[in-house]
């Protein structure tokens, strides 16, 4: 069975690295990366993955975010191009995590009447007082119990499918439709998503100033589409993003608070991960 993820990554220098090693170590054979115009070292390091024979780089200069159109070209490259058996659509703070065994585990048990796995994503928080010198995953130890965003909606879960060379992944990646063959969704929920959209203000921000812009300049999606984005870049634009993340941020009465009635959790699985590749 062959593996590959699919990553739209832009301006991901603190976070890309952990993210690729990360998921090889839990069976990913191959990455089709595509990377819209980044402008820090995500192209250095993405460098270093395609010399290793690990990794298929397209360079989208296009800034629009087009997402659907640049994942389903990937995900149908991984099939046609990378033989790939399994497609797991991808974004540079998102970590797959194996509720059992690893990625390569779960996608190798699946019975052959299933074609697409939906994976829910839980939000790690930024913490008050964190150092944001040090790695993200040092910084973020507490979980929601319940992810919502910023317009107060639950997060949608993300997708993997069968690898067809007529998939369509949607905008966000949430779903994925087929032209020839009907979707039919694993329920079991074997894998999580762990999240880490809020690593620092000065990351938070450019995300959002960026994506938000590129979103205004698309005119093919509907308005309704990248609302959280698009109201985020509304906040940016009335210079009410920092409270927003400041109000994100928790303190220690808010943890202890949160863990005490349920709305928090401690959880230091990719922190403990990553301690032991030190």
């Amino acid at each position: 069975m062959k593996l590959v993820m699919t990553l739209l990554v832009r301006n991901e220098e603190d976070i890309i690295e952990a993210n690729l090693d990360f998921h090889l170590s839990q069976g990913v054979d191959f990455f089709v990366i595509t990377d819209n115009a980044s402008g820090d070292k995500t192209p250095d390091i993405l460098r270093k993955y395609v010399l290793a024979g690990k990794a298929h780089v397209i360079n989208e200069p296009q800034d629009d975010y087009s997402q659907d159109l640049w994942v389903t070209r990937m995900a149908r490259m991984a099939a046609v191009e990378y033989g790939a058996d399994w497609v797991i659509n991808n974004d540079a703070d998102e970590f797959w995590w194996p509720k059992a065994g690893s990625l390569r585990d779960v996608f190798s048990s699946i019975g052959d009447e299933f074609n697409v796995v939906e994976a829910h994503r839980y939000n790690f928080p930024p913490l008050k007082g964190s150092n944001n010198n040090t790695p993200f995953w040092q910084r973020s130890c507490i979980r929601e119990v319940v992810s919502k965003n910023a317009v107060g909606n639950i997060l949608p879960p993300k997708t993997a499918h069968r690898a067809f060379s007529d998939a369509s992944v949607a905008q966000g990646n949430h779903s994925v439709s087929f032209a020839q063959t009907s979707v039919k969704i694993l329920n079991s929920n074997p894998i999580v998503i762990f999240h880490y959209p809020m690593r620092s203000y000065e990351q938070f921000e450019s995300k959002i100033k960026l994506g938000g812009a590129a979103y205004e300049r698309n005119t093919r999606l509907s308005p309704q589409v990248g609302i959280t984005w698009r109201s985020l870049y509304e906040d940016y634009k009335q210079n009410r993003l920092v409270g927003y993340y400041s109000k994100e941020e928790l303190t220690d009465d808010q943890i202890i608070s949160g863990i005490d009635n349920g709305i928090y959790v401690r959880d230091i699985r990719l922190c403990e991960y990553f301690t032991t590749q030190i």
